[in-house]
């Protein structure tokens, strides 16, 4: 990128929100997500839609590309920088702009926190559900563009179950609006639900609007111990068959346990294979029968212990224990890959018995977490990027999984995205129709394919460096 077209990004933006120095570009050049990585051009925080507008018309006029970013917490490469291209940060876009008590609707900036606007709209006793393991960081904007999910996903779906309305500017520069407070819309194409979801390739949001539920009343957190995998996995199972359905159904293998432990110290069972963390939450005394029936499950099930804790802090402390699962793991090993795989409910024991098969036939070591209740599984490779053959290995690993998955009639990615990671399954999921449309659709809106390219799939071939599943690892200088 020239300086003169560097000069003119500046001038839409102001000197201010325009940064490209390498400390900069370094700081915005990786996600969450380990092994990816790759220097912008330059970092930029535009202020008004007018002036996102005017970067996407002046990418189409040069071909340069832009990618959108929120809080950089995705873990599928999705705000991975590209070649030749500006990164746009929207994470001064954090206002809560209205609450809406009557419509029980709340308007918000991309970047809000997910945490920041559950606490207000819970203030008033209402509830915002989605609740990714990082919400106390991750952006409401991130969450729309990758549909992210969370430990209530079992009870109350994921993002796009939220999702009433969205404006977001196109990559011709123009201004898209869809959806509304009405709880009724049939009027054409449902295009809200096709935004969430498409991880930044479509355009970029700059406003969303969110629906509101009650804030249950009651709640009961279950703890459960087993000495056996399969037992866990069972009870899962005769839970989700008894047509109780838990807000949260945690689950955490003996390597997960162990990392969590050392990092929190709250006396969690190192010698147990697994460990469920239930919680049952709603209105009246259903609450307690329910979480009543579960623990004679979990009992006949074969639990070791079972602890039933009512106490909100108390709670508290185990769920914010589950939620440091992924910090806690990456502690072990310098490099820490955390994917995710969805199976029916039914073949979730199946599934955890494949994660433990893919550490042993490929040598390497895997914590394994996950949404038990909705078949939403973590598989974590702890290794380390300096040794290409392990590295290598945990690839290989990471492909038996996903295609074990898959020959489940499960899917590459619950809550995720697909985005640099795993667009190398993805014809094995959507077939070779679904992914051919995808790609005209983003063709069509995308003419010149500036917006995030490369992500989910590629439109055409691109030099993706040497490593496996086409990682392109930045080494400063080169």
């Amino acid at each position: 990128m020239t300086n003169a077209l560097k000069e003119k990004i500046k001038n839409i933006v102001g000197p201010k929100n325009f940064f490209d120095s390498e400390e900069d570009r370094l700081c915005y050049s990786f996600d969450a997500t380990p092994v990816y990585q790759q220097l912008p051009e330059a970092v930029v925080f535009p202020e008004s839609e007018e002036q996102i507008s005017q970067i996407l018309r002046l990418a189409n006029h040069e071909l340069f590309n832009v990618v959108p970013r929120g809080a950089g917490t995705g873990l599928s490469g999705g705000a991975i920088p590209v070649e030749n291209c500006v990164v746009i940060v929207m994470t001064k876009w954090n206002k809560i702009l209205e609450i809406d008590n009557n419509n029980l609707t709340a308007t918000v900036q991309p970047g809000v926190v997910t945490a920041v606007l559950q606490n207000e709209v819970e203030k008033i006793g209402l509830f915002y559900p989605p609740d990714p393991g990082s919400m106390n960081v991750c952006t409401i904007g991130g969450n729309v563009a990758n549909n992210a999910g969370g430990l209530r996903g079992l009870k109350y779906g994921v993002t796009k179950n939220y999702v009433l309305g969205t404006e977001m500017i196109l990559p011709n520069g123009d201004l898209l609006k869809t959806g509304g407070k009405n709880m009724k819309d049939t009027a054409g194409y449902n295009l809200r639900d096709f935004i969430v979801g498409s991880e930044g390739t479509l355009g970029i949001i700059t406003k969303i609007l969110l629906r509101l539920i009650p804030k249950p009343t009651e709640s009961v957190t279950i703890l459960a111990y087993f000495d056996k995998l399969t037992f866990s996995a069972k009870a899962v199972s005769n839970i989700i068959a008894s047509h109780i359905t838990p807000s949260m159904m945690e689950f955490l293998d003996n390597t997960t346990i162990n990392c969590v432990e050392d990092f929190t110290h709250i006396g969690l069972p190192r010698n147990s294979e697994a460990i469920l963390l239930i919680e049952v939450d709603g209105r009246g005394s259903i609450v307690f029968e329910d979480s009543e029936i579960i623990k004679n499950i979990l009992k006949k099930n074969n639990a070791s212990f079972v602890k039933t804790e009512a106490d909100l802090t108390e709670a508290l402390k185990l769920k914010s224990a589950r939620r440091s699962a992924f910090s806690a793991l990456a502690r072990r090993r310098p490099t820490t890959i955390l994917e995710d795989a969805t199976v029916p409910r039914s073949e979730l024991p199946v599934m955890i018995e494949k994660v433990t098969e893919a550490g042993r036939k490929f040598n390497v070591t895997f914590g394994n977490f996950g949404h038990a209740g909705d078949g939403n599984l973590h598989p974590t490779c702890l290794t380390d990027e300096r040794d290409k053959n392990e590295m290598e290995r945990a690839h290989k690993a990471f492909d038996f999984i996903f295609n074990e998955a898959i020959k489940l009639g499960g899917t590459i990615t619950g809550e995720h995205g697909t985005g640099l990671a795993k667009k190398q399954f993805l014809e094995k999921v959507t077939g070779i129709p679904g992914l051919e449309m995808m790609k005209k659709i983003k063709s069509v809106i995308d003419e010149n394919n500036i917006l995030n390219p490369g992500k989910i799939f590629s439109l055409s071939p691109r030099c993706e460096g040497t490593l496996p599943h086409n990682i392109r690892q930045f080494i400063p200088g080169k």
